[in-house]
């Protein structure tokens, strides 16, 4: 396999960095996560994009967070056909092994998936479109949510208003899984519907009772 390399050279500094500071002053920490094993309290599904730091937002430690990342921070809808489905494994490990008790999706500002998806709905992304694109095909998820935006003339309002349909989106494909279903009806599990604006450090959740996004 010669054609993997070593590190570059600034993430071993960074590395021996960390491992000299931080984990040298919460080694106890460390060996209590790796014997012990993880129980998070919370799963957050987020968008790949690196911009989006979970931990940092929420000032959460090792351990606290059971994180899946992925283009546009979309769930798809339960399909057990025996293919490959990386987010749907991941929220089954969750709540059905690890009883994670919130299940938080977090859009974000700028997502850069979810204006794909604007550019397919409007013709303009060919090369989105093709059936071997692998982003195309995953934000067919999101496709049918563009009827919500599709008369907003302002092209920035539209793309955000289409970022916090997403999140939408994942809540409802999450409920077509049953053991997501069943775990929120009997209150052992809360999901919850955020998105965050990257420049202005915002953040927002749904409110079913309004009926919208709102600040926290």
């Amino acid at each position: 396999m010669d054609f993997a390399k070593p590190l570059p050279g600034y993430l071993v500094q960074r590395y021996q960095g960390w491992k000299a500071t931080t984990y040298a002053e919460n080694q106890g920490w460390y060996r209590r996560l790796a014997t012990e094993g993880q129980r998070p309290r919370a799963m957050v599904i987020s968008c790949c994009d690196s911009r989006v730091h979970v931990t940092s937002i929420f000032g959460a430690d090792q351990g606290e967070f059971f994180i899946h990342r992925n283009i546009a921070n979309l769930v798809p809808p339960y399909a057990p056909d025996g293919d490959h489905h990386g987010t749907s494994a991941t929220v089954e490990y969750a709540v059905s092994v690890l009883k994670v008790s919130h299940l938080m999706v977090l859009g974000h500002s700028q997502c850069g998936g979810v204006q794909g998806c604007i550019d397919m709905c409007k013709g303009h992304a060919p090369e989105l479109e093709a059936k071997e694109s692998f982003v195309g095909r995953w934000m067919d998820i999101l496709r049918p949510k563009y009827e919500q935006v599709a008369d907003i003339s302002d092209e920035a309002e539209q793309a955000s208003a289409l970022e916090r349909q997403s999140v939408l989106a994942s809540l409802t494909n999450l409920m077509s899984f049953p053991f997501v279903s069943e775990a929120v009806k009997d209150g052992s599990l809360s999901l919850h519907g955020l998105w965050t604006d990257i420049g202005a450090g915002g953040l927002e959740y749904y409110d079913p009772k309004a009926g919208r996004f709102v600040e926290v």
